[in-house]
């Protein structure tokens, strides 16, 4: 443990860029933040760099009860380095006001190739594309509905915000950890080889679409595109879907939050499944 009072450390200069997320994962590193983010990350196989946390929090991890997890926390705090800080030390750092004093300094995992990751893939999967889907805490919340209803792979197109920007990390509350997430080059190829090689439909979300998800079939190898919270999926990329669905809606509502979409378009892919003896 190394106590600081200030930020001449250059150990400590990820923690002073973090509203330039991008430029941390060109680096190959991420931002988790706040106390069950963290505990998430301690509990992954993901290599931690550096923590930076008050002494309450650090004896919170120390002395919790680990009994459902199989890693030891002590293992774990032994491999990084840990900075030691007052709260209001630690917001200076930040450059804003902290909602709990733990923070960390993570490596992005090695994506896999897609092909190959394909090849290993179960029938019955569920993919998810991420279309010019910029807000990353959008991103996070979708991350994490991926996890809850069992999606197989996140394909982050190239203009769409990363599931590790440090919002998106949050909002995932440390869902993207399990998840595996490739970030493409191009969107369009991508689908194209999923759909042609890996017999997977594309299925892109359309509000203005009449045909209503819930009389489609969602069974099968499955890609559903999110697109972007204005615009919704590009052109470019709606021509190559096999299908277009929508959410019914009422009340005079034309459209929900694409976060929130997300949740109803994977709980029903994952019912039919249920329903049809898959799981």
């Amino acid at each position: 443990m190394i106590y600081i009072k200030d930020f001449d450390n250059p150990e400590l200069q990820p923690y002073l860029t973090l509203r330039r997320s991008e430029e941390q994962r060109k680096k190959g590193i991420f931002i988790a933040e706040g106390g069950k983010v963290v505990l998430r990350l301690l509990n992954s196989s993901l290599k931690i760099h550096t923590m930076l946390t008050t002494e309450e929090w650090f004896n919170l991890i120390i002395n919790r009860k680990n009994e459902n997890s199989p890693v030891k926390y002590d293992d774990r705090l032994n491999d990084c380095k840990i900075f030691i800080a007052s709260k209001a030390m630690m917001e200076k750092i930040v450059g804003y006001r902290l909602h709990q004093g733990i923070i960390a300094v993570a490596s992005i995992p090695e994506e896999p190739k897609l092909e190959e990751f394909l090849t290993g893939i179960k029938t019955e999967s569920i993919i998810v594309a991420l279309d010019n889907l910029v807000n990353s805490e959008n991103v996070g919340v979708i991350v994490r509905n991926c996890a809850a209803f069992g999606v197989d792979l996140i394909l982050a197109g190239e203009t769409s915000s990363s599931p590790y920007l440090r919002r998106a990390v949050r909002n995932s509350m440390g869902a993207v950890f399990h998840m595996p997430v490739i970030h493409t080059k191009s969107l369009f190829d991508s689908l194209n080889l999923i759909r042609d090689k890996f017999y997977t439909r594309i299925i892109a979300t359309d509000p203005h679409d009449n045909s209503s998800i819930f009389d489609t079939d969602l069974r099968g190898n499955i890609c559903i595109v999110f697109g972007n919270e204005d615009s919704g999926v590009s052109e470019q990329i709606m021509n190559i879907c096999d299908e277009k669905i929508s959410i019914p809606m009422m009340n005079n509502t034309d459209s929900l939050n694409v976060a929130s979409a997300s949740s109803v378009f994977l709980y029903e892919a994952r019912k039919q499944r249920f329903t049809h003896g898959k799981r």
